[in-house]
């Protein structure tokens, strides 16, 4: 599923091309996606001018003249700039045409993804309950020490709930919590003020490193599968259990929380 960092260089990636575009008009071959597309989205968005290409959370905000198209990529989706005509394969649901002779075009194998409309977007259902951006003053180690406590479940589900910071994934979790030496199966309320502090900052500093390796190991938005690059070479846990810890040698483990695999080093997390 692609996380904050992918969809933050999805939007760098399009926004480009996008921003002051006029929409000639907009093709919709499949409306089933986890809500079905607004059977109107042509012609609410066609002759409006493009006026941002925002974020929030997970979601992409592609803001006109009036009102905003709400897009989320899904389980597998992706946006990429293809000439406008370009014959559709498969499983490319909607295509936003513009003047300039690109289209926008969106792909879903599992329709697990969405395209809707809203004229207040930030107040829209799916929006107005999320906590704050990671990378923005609102969000600090102060803020999951307060809220933590006296809360049992696990720390590792307790910092994905989007109730409390938005866009902290299962890859970007788990780095984290590695990187600030925390358990993931610790109870959120019992880990300290400077143990939450060092692992905001840790949060901060590997969301902020993956959006650059995002924006540098995929550029080609045009053309190409649209799809950012992911970190890999630089995962000190996510997707390494069994495998030995890159700083201490320790057997890595894998182990389940709240349905997702959660790897950590036994000697370098407590």
């Amino acid at each position: 599923m692609p996380e904050l960092p992918e969809v933050e260089t999805t939007r760098r990636g399009i926004a480009p091309h996008l921003v002051g575009q006029r929409v000639s008009r907009v093709i919709v071959r499949d409306r089933r996606l986890r809500w079905p597309i607004p059977e109107d989205l042509d012609v609410r968005l066609s002759g409006q001018k493009i006026v941002a290409v925002e974020r929030r959370a997970k979601y992409l905000l592609i803001e006109a003249e009036v009102g905003t198209l709400i897009s989320h990529l899904g389980m597998s989706g992706n946006l990429r700039l293809v000439d406008a005509g370009l014959p559709p394969l498969k499983h490319e649901h909607v295509d936003i045409e513009l003047e300039s002779g690109l289209a926008l075009r969106y792909t879903d194998p599992r329709r697990f993804g969405a395209m809707l409309w809203s004229l207040d977007p930030l107040n829209h259902e799916l929006l107005a309950r999320l906590g704050p951006e990671p990378l923005t003053d609102l969000f600090d180690g102060l803020r999951l020490f307060e809220l933590s406590r006296g809360r049992a479940m696990a720390v590792k589900p307790f910092i994905m709930d989007n109730a409390i910071v938005v866009g902290v994934g299962n890859i970007y979790a788990t780095e984290a919590l590695f990187a600030a030496g925390i358990d993931p199966r610790r109870a959120a309320g019992s880990i300290s003020k400077a143990r939450y502090i060092k692992l905001a900052t840790e949060i901060k500093r590997i969301l902020a490193a993956a959006i650059e390796r995002g924006g540098t190991t995929l550029r080609d938005f045009i053309g190409g599968d649209g799809q950012p690059g992911y970190f890999q070479q630089e995962l000190f846990a996510y997707g390494r259990g069994e495998q030995p810890c890159k700083v201490c040698g320790t057997t890595l483990r894998e182990v389940k929380l709240g349905q997702r695999a959660s790897v950590y080093c036994p000697k370098c997390q407590k």
